[in-house]
């Protein structure tokens, strides 16, 4: 930590009592394995006898730039408390002797109000933007918000009744906006702690709204692996390095000890009990990037699996998806507005679960089937599939199968293809019908985990192409799941799988 304001005091406090401190955090987007290194501190601070509060900041989250919507803010804080009580559960800290308040329960007072006001008649327009300069979103026309939001987070020292706040050298100009004015407020001036900011997976801040600077507390083992893999770092090189950075100040002041994990043949696992021997090794070049990243990761699945189990719960699930639903088209005004990536979302296909109840040749095609397959609806849908030289009338008659409910028809040999039934397909040329989960049945809905929310189109366009894009990532796992970019296929009692085909494509 880095005394950075109130050293003298703080020992002066130290003498009579046990502190009281609090961190707080805005709930904008999904915490990422940087929110570690504060946890790591909170740890400490416990351990030390401190008393330690921890302040989701909903408000606040909205004043930055409305990066959390005012109807989402109660799911986000919601998904934070959980989120942040599985990191340090997974950390080993004891919950009890923590205190968690929300933003709102406080803030929308009327005497907190009412100081804010004052607050605001004191404060200077130059010193409220230079203190959020590097908290909140800087935009080329701020809104007046994002002045408002560094002039509450000092209040919060006040209504929290601490002696001290707690954050990252990022909130240095804020800390500095509350130490001046304060007392102007009648209110003591605070002890300011920060740890450093852990650079990011490309070299730079990590960073929420940055996909690719961060790893996220809820990312698949394949997902970490994928991003590590990515990850700048340069051999020999310690400036701006992500990966042992987040040695430095996660994994060691939660061991005592951090093992590289390497070849025999280029020496064998070697175990290191401190981070400089550590960082003169890599800066040397005596320990290969490559496996740095493996044993980095490693140790970080060790602390997320307990997170992502936690978060395997139904209950769980659903918050996520409703506090971070998949963003929708914005065509207002003008269609041509949707990006590239909107056309793209999982959720806009229709999959369903289908049962098949007949199944006969096509009478003008050797190599297609003629099936007529219940989806839960009135009439059961025709489907024309060429499965003849993969599967029997046998195999096919009665069972449940997976269909894309929404493409448009499409005559198949002067016969009308009312859905496509997906299947997953193998090389050498195998073909399996995908398999709905045990008790499931006819028009139970198909979805991708994370895009549970989303209507799907009424009617796929086939100029857009839309199945066809997605259809690229939509491929089967080692363990022969059903996947669209490492995310499961689910209905809402399972996974969608395949009887053999592992690491097949689906079609």
């Amino acid at each position: 930590i880095i005394l950075f304001l109130g050293e003298e005091k703080l020992k002066q406090l130290l003498q009579e009592r046990e502190l009281k401190v609090y961190w707080g955090t805005a709930t904008t987007g999904k915490p990422h394995v940087a929110y570690f290194v504060p946890m790591s501190k909170i740890a400490d601070f416990l351990k030390a006898g401190c008393e330690v509060t921890i302040l989701f900041a909903d408000l606040h989250a909205y004043l930055d730039n409305m990066k959390a919507p005012w109807e989402l803010l109660e799911l986000r804080v919601q998904y934070y408390e959980q989120v942040i009580k599985a990191m340090l559960e997974s950390i080993g800290v004891p919950l009890e002797k923590l205190r968690f308040v929300k933003g709102t329960d406080y803030q929308l007072s009327r005497e907190y109000t009412l100081d804010v006001y004052r607050l605001s008649s004191m404060v200077t327009e130059h010193d409220a933007k230079k203190a959020g300069a590097e908290v909140v979103k800087q935009v080329d026309h701020p809104l007046l918000s994002g002045l408002l939001y560094p002039g509450l987070q000092a209040l919060d020292e006040e209504y929290l009744k601490v002696d001290a706040q707690f954050g990252g050298v990022d909130q240095r100009k804020i800390f500095t906006l509350a130490e001046k004015y304060l007392p102007s407020l009648g209110y003591t001036k605070r002890i300011h702690m920060m740890n450093p900011m852990v650079p990011g997976l490309t070299g730079t801040k990590m960073s929420s709204s940055e996909e690719e600077s961060k790893i996220d507390l809820l990312d698949k083992k394949d997902d970490v692996k994928k991003k590590l893999k990515k990850a700048f770092c340069e051999p020999g090189n310690i400036q701006n390095n992500g990966i042992l950075s987040f040695v430095k100040h996660v994994l060691f002041p939660l061991s005592s000890e951090f093992v590289i994990k390497r070849d025999p043949k280029w020496g064998g696992d070697k175990v290191y009990t401190s981070y400089e021997e550590v960082e003169k090794d890599f800066a040397e070049e005596q320990i290969h990037p490559g496996d740095l990243k493996a044993s980095v990761e490693v140790a970080l699945n060790k602390l997320l699996d307990p997170i992502r189990k936690k978060f395997e719960t139904p209950e769980l699930r659903k918050l996520t998806s409703q506090a971070y639903p998949e963003p929708t088209k914005n065509t207002k005004g003008n269609p041509k507005n949707a990006t590239e990536e909107d056309d793209v979302v999982p959720s806009r296909l229709d999959l369903r679960v289908g049962k098949v109840i007949s199944v006969e040749k096509h009478p003008d095609a050797d190599s297609l089937y003629l099936e007529k397959i219940d989806v839960g609806e009135e009439q059961p849908r025709t489907v024309v599939s060429g499965l003849v030289a993969y599967v029997s009338q046998e195999e096919l008659q009665d069972r449940l199968v997976i269909l894309l409910c929404n493409l448009k028809p499409q005559k198949m040999r002067g016969i009308e293809s009312q859905a496509m039934l997906l299947c997953a397909s193998g090389d050498p040329r195998r073909v399996e019908p995908l398999n709905a989960p045990e008790g499931s049945a006819p028009g139970d809905r198909v979805y991708v985990e994370g895009f549970e929310s989303g209507k799907p189109d009424d009617e796929l366009k086939p100029k857009k192409k839309v199945f066809e894009k997605l259809q690229v990532d939509l491929k089967i796992s080692d363990e022969c799941i059903a996947q669209w970019k490492e995310k499961d296929l689910m209905t809402k009692l399972g996974k969608i799988t395949c009887k053999t085909l592992k690491g097949g494509n689906i079609s």
